[in-house]
């Protein structure tokens, strides 16, 4: 059976939630079913505490991420997991052309630098690897408010959901915009996909 992590932690089934209130949740269930209160435990209770702990842990990192929150709903609501879609979403297309070009030109200034031995060339390598730091820390920005656009979003289609009918009814997803919620997982999935290649950049780039 499905684990709902919204259930888990007293949280309501929508598209946005409150990180700080989550937070908050999660804290407070932690505390209370950390393994070392069961020092004193049986093995079976000590495992029962750690398996909930850790169940507790994985609802909290789903929740609090856009894109497997979404995943998350959509799949409760509709039994699956939203399909995997290569096709780049209409509505990221620029940030793609813009994300793109700065990934491969990192790529090849970072393949190239073992081979650099004039000091010369080791300084305008220096000077361009800046460059393409203050490039992708620019694009990061950049993602990270898209990815704010998209919360909010979310923060509007809450009401559907404290209107629809109740978890079970057979009129519920038709009362629901999953189709909105899906098309917004999608583009969540890419912003957030092309934020960690552009940061795991950024990383070999300060090395």
């Amino acid at each position: 059976m499905m684990t709902d992590c919204f259930a888990l932690l007293d949280e309501p089934r929508r598209p946005w939630l409150d990180a700080e209130a989550l937070k908050e949740k999660f804290l407070a269930r932690a505390a209370a079913l950390h393994p070392d209160r069961f020092h004193g435990s049986s093995p079976s209770e000590k495992e029962e505490a750690s398996r909930r702990y850790a169940e507790l842990n994985g609802a909290h990192a789903r929740l609090r991420d856009t894109k497997e929150r979404l995943a998350h709903l959509l799949e409760l609501e509709l039994g699956r997991r939203p399909r995997d879609v290569q096709q780049v979403p209409a509505a990221t297309m620029d940030l793609f052309f813009q994300v793109g070009p700065v990934c491969r030109e990192t790529d090849q200034l970072l393949a190239g630098r073992g081979q650099v031995t004039s000091p010369l060339l080791k300084v305008q390598s220096f000077e361009r690897g800046l460059e393409l730091g203050e490039k992708i820390s620019g694009l990061q920005q950049v993602l990270t408010k898209e990815l704010e656009r998209i919360e909010a979003q979310l923060q509007t289609l809450n009401p559907a959901w404290d209107a629809a009918p109740a978890v079970g009814s057979p009129h519920r997803t038709e009362k629901l915009p999953l189709d909105r919620v899906e098309a917004l997982f999608r583009e969540s999935s890419f912003l957030a996909r092309w934020r960690g290649q552009l940061q795991e950049r950024f990383v070999q780039l300060a090395l």
